[in-house]
């Protein structure tokens, strides 16, 4: 199943909130932040994070 890059994936409504709060509202804009910014954000923990980062690898993007 590939994840849209004009959505955020499925990660939870604390960590959705947190990338929304940040300005974040697609998958695309994710490419290249850094994995610490996100990591800072409140509400986004080890398990966001990880889907965030198989939902970029399947477009070939990576967070930095």
């Amino acid at each position: 199943m590939t994840t849209s890059l004009d959505t955020l994936p499925k990660i939870g409504a604390p960590a959705t909130r947190a990338l929304n709060g940040a300005g974040y509202t697609k998958l695309s804009q994710l490419a290249g932040v850094p994995k610490a910014e996100l990591a800072r954000l409140h509400g986004m923990g080890p398990k966001a994070l990880a889907v965030i980062e198989a939902a970029l690898e399947e477009h070939q993007l990576k967070l930095e």
